[in-house]
């Protein structure tokens, strides 16, 4: 269906004319390009860009530098973007200059304890979702101080990598739609007041 659908680019509708084709709007000039795509001498058609309304721009924060090329690797895979930090305190000066969905936190780092980095975050940007994909496993004491800091979600690298997957589906999917009915609860009362 996708490739049925074309746009013709403003030389295309110069050449239409030129040829003789008919510049009426209905569904019979609409058929015809339709049935004769590709088939006309010198129109140039533009196919139209889809956009994936599922993709999402993650930051992956390990000391690992191959565990972070993986993660990084295996969303672009499912369609995201995704940056990717060795050293936690480089997250200040990234999180300044850009934007992300989710963040993606080790908790056993060299320089910076990913609980701090946790809270930091979420002095920072409070809204931001904090996924902890650690080595540790599910260590009891390890994982509730990760979650009173601020991680919306828990996951140990020991576990195959559609988990992590599954649970950063479902964590992005929770926030967009609190975004969303904050924005219509934002906009409910202007909407009433216009009324």
């Amino acid at each position: 269906a996708a490739a049925g659908r074309c746009q013709i680019d403003a030389q295309g509708c110069a050449e239409k004319k030129k040829t003789g084709w008919s510049l009426k709007r209905g569904k019979d000039t609409a058929y015809y390009d339709y049935r004769n795509y590709g088939t006309t001498p010198k129109a140039r058609f533009v196919p139209m860009k889809i956009l994936n309304r599922d993709c999402a721009d993650f930051l992956v924060i390990d000391d690992d530098p191959a565990i972070t090329r993986f993660l990084a690797t295996y969303l672009k895979q499912h369609g995201h973007t995704c940056a990717t930090l060795t050293e936690g305190f480089q997250t200040a000066a990234w999180l300044e200059q850009h934007d992300c969905e989710v963040v993606v936190v080790d908790l056993n780092m060299p320089k910076v304890d990913g609980i701090s980095l946790i809270t930091y975050i979420r002095e920072i940007q409070p809204h931001l979702p904090v996924i902890v994909f650690t080595g540790v496993g599910y260590e009891e004491d390890k994982m509730h101080a990760a979650l009173r800091a601020g991680a919306n979600g828990y996951v140990s690298k020991n576990l195959p990598i559609e988990q992590l997957y599954c649970v950063l589906s479902r964590v992005l999917a929770t926030c967009r739609q609190r975004a969303r009915r904050e924005v219509l609860a934002r906009a409910r009362p202007a909407l009433l007041g216009a009324a």
